[in-house]
């Protein structure tokens, strides 16, 4: 069976330090034991890259020495990537303030990731963005994508199929 490709945004990777929302601490450091075993493929782009810089220290480097216990590609930001982030804004998917979620979006769609998991519900994780972006895949062709928060990936094991047979 494929592993799912996941593309990580930064809000993702700085939740593994996020003391002030414990919960969604938690999770991400769950998720990432499952990065760590290599459950999933997992991307990244420059964009992440870029926001990781802008991060003070000590939490930049903290970052860094998480991102080196998991095997991750960091995608290529080519023209198409560009283009179709600015189409995105041109289609009011976000403002244009907010390119760099546009880029991230980009990203994902461009290099067949099946979801793009962050904990941002202001711009990526919210019924407005998500429909918007279908919209604009569907338009130029690109096939449909997820975005997700981590908790969406975490297998707790409460499901037990047992329970809901018929027989």
């Amino acid at each position: 069976m494929r592993k799912l490709r996941l593309y990580l945004d930064t809000s993702t990777i700085s939740h593994l330090f996020a003391e002030d929302t414990p919960d969604k601490m938690n999770e991400t450091n769950e998720l990432w034991q499952d990065f760590v075993s290599n459950k999933y493929d997992v991307y990244i782009s420059q964009v992440v890259i870029d926001e990781i810089e802008r991060c003070p220290e000590p939490k930049q480097g903290m970052i860094l020495e998480k991102l080196k216990l998991i095997k991750f590609q960091i995608l290529p930001e080519t023209d198409e990537v560009i283009s179709l982030a600015n189409e995105y804004i041109k289609y009011g998917v976000l403002k244009e303030k907010s390119i760099a979620d546009c880029r991230h979006i980009a990203h994902a769609v461009i290099y067949y990731c099946d979801a793009i998991v962050s904990w941002n519900f202001e711009h990526l994780v919210n019924f407005k963005t998500i429909n918007k972006v279908k919209v604009v895949n569907a338009i130029f062709h690109y096939k449909e994508m997820s975005i997700m928060p981590p908790t969406m990936f975490l297998e707790r094991g409460d499901y037990n199929e047992n329970e809901y047979s018929d027989g």
